[in-house]
């Protein structure tokens, strides 16, 4: 029976290779005569045009006997992975420098102990140049090696330069992997959580993070690149999880400016730098900043358009980035319309990337896609894709998410009429809440609100939408209070049910006030 959800890596692989890497790996495997009906190959032919992994249609349509097949899968997956490295090798300097390694290696295994050094000191200076502590360490291994089966002064002084070049970069090895596992730690925590929930959320953060980050404030001249990285990639995610944007979106600017002053690192880190571009994306656009936020976007999906000759990761990374931030840009304006545009596409992408996308990432990509059509005026569309988030098996990733697409699906369905048993849908949310202990003071009027809709008479509503809007307003502006509106425009729903008028016309009006 097919199951997509089995993850078979060599299937995975093959969907993930693109037409030049398939065309060059056709000519790796058939370069020996013979070749041209190898099992493998034919194995190859039959899962790139499979659109899902089939095991039974495989042995139908393969020579292959049932257990001949995991041998002959291992076999095709490093025959790929060959041809692969031997296309993107001239790409990659981080490549050329393990394949100048394994040729020192080589060197090395037949007694050519010279030859071998010259490769190592040749790859040196780049290893040190690219701040590439494996290889660095690596190298001075080698040398360390050569050195007790010689007794050559000229190569023990050249060795011994290594070792001190390296011992140099072998003292930021502690501050990078402090800092690199402050960042992780942080951007953990979101994932998790969001953003603080509380003074006791803010005050754990700070007590947990700051006395890693403190320890390397104003060194920044004494800094390398990837401990000045690491240490704007630890700061923008601290004080964002803060829902301090402004030092958030100040280091993330940091983070980026790092790359675009050294070309060569940012080709070697193309990824890193895409996620420090989404990162400051993220910052104008919760803090409002309209025009900074579009010129952004529209200078990156330039430069993005531009990715052709990079790798699937960086290509993908820069799609999701373009996808959400071009959804935020018309949430902001309130151009709903616009936005369903983008919703096939947005499933064409998830569709596309299932199998490396995260969880975290397909939620996100739902829940704007149901605030779209919240804001659109087409509730059940709303409820629909609002369902893919609740019905997450696992409830402690976004928790976040989780809460508030509860929440605004109470809202939908109320809008909808489906309100029958509403108390009860009432108080599972409720119940949802506390035990991701995710109970703010705004969630508590807004569902005490929609509590007593059905007890309350049509000529008192609008005193009741009117109470609740004063009640909440001054929570726009509160230091942990005011996440709730990153996740639900509150307020215009409040304002469009006083006003009579839709939700998009009072978002556009708002957006129109502020910025033109």
């Amino acid at each position: 029976m097919a199951s997509t959800e089995k993850q078979e890596p060599v299937f995975d692989l093959i969907r993930n290779m693109t037409k030049a890497e398939k065309r060059n790996f056709k000519l790796y495997a058939t370069r020996l005569a013979g070749n041209h009906e190898a099992k493998f190959l034919l194995l190859f032919d039959q899962l790139e045009a499979s659109d899902e992994y089939d095991e039974a249609r495989i042995l139908a349509r393969c020579p292959i006997k049932k257990e001949q097949l995991p041998n002959m899968k291992a076999h095709l997956y490093r025959q790929i992975l060959t041809s692969i490295r031997l296309l993107n090798v001239q790409h990659s300097e981080t490549m050329q420098l393990r394949e100048q390694l394994d040729f020192a290696q080589i060197l090395y295994d037949k007694g050519l102990y010279r030859q071998s050094s010259k490769i190592l000191e040749k790859i040196k200076d780049n290893a040190v140049q690219l701040e590439d502590y494996g290889i660095s360490l690596e190298i001075v291994g080698f040398l360390q090696k050569i050195d007790t089966v010689t007794v050559d002064r000229e190569m023990t002084a050249t060795s011994d330069q290594a070792y001190q070049a390296v011992s140099e970069i072998c003292r930021s090895i502690e501050a990078v992997s402090e800092l690199s596992n402050t960042a992780v730690r942080a951007y953990s925590l979101y994932q998790k959580l969001g953003y603080a929930r509380s003074q006791k959320d803010i005050d754990l953060i700070v007590q947990y993070f700051a006395p890693h980050l403190e320890a390397y404030a104003g060194r920044e001249e004494r800094m390398n690149f990837h401990e000045k990285f690491n240490y704007y990639r630890a700061c923008a995610w601290y004080y964002y999880i803060q829902h301090n944007f402004v030092m958030s979106y100040r280091y993330s600017r940091r983070w980026v400016e790092l790359f675009r002053s050294d070309e060569r690192m940012k080709k070697v880190m193309y990824d890193d730098y895409i996620r420090g571009c989404a990162q400051i994306l993220e910052g104008l656009y919760l803090m409002r900043k309209y025009r900074q936020f579009s010129a952004w976007l529209a200078d990156l999906g330039e430069e993005f358009a531009e990715l052709g000759a990079l790798n699937n990761n960086a290509a993908y990374l820069a799609q999701r980035t373009l996808l959400i931030n071009r959804l935020n840009k018309f949430f902001t304006e309130g151009d709903f319309a616009r936005g369903l545009e983008m919703t096939k596409e947005v499933e064409e992408f998830i569709s596309r990337h299932s199998r490396i996308m995260s969880v975290h990432y397909r939620m996100l990509l739902y829940y704007k896609v149901a605030c779209m059509y919240f804001g659109d005026g087409q509730y059940r569309k709303c409820m629909d894709y609002l369902s893919r988030i609740t019905t997450t098996k696992d409830p402690q990733i976004r928790r976040d998410l989780q809460c508030y697409s509860r929440i605004l699906n109470l809202i939908a369905s109320y809008e909808t009429g489906i309100d029958y048993n509403l108390d009860y849908q009432i108080r599972s949310v409720y119940t949802f809440l506390v035990k991701m202990n995710d109970l703010n003071t705004v969630q508590k009027e807004m569902l005490a609100f929609l509590k007593k809709l059905n007890s309350i008479y049509a000529d008192e509503i609008k005193d009741e939408l009117n109470a609740l809007y004063d009640r909440i307003k001054p929570y726009e502006k509160h230091p942990y209070e005011r996440r709730t509106f990153y996740y639900l425009d509150i307020l215009s729903w409040l304002e469009s049910k006083r006003t009579g008028k839709p939700v998009a016309e009072i978002i556009r009006r708002k957006f129109k006030e502020e910025f033109s």
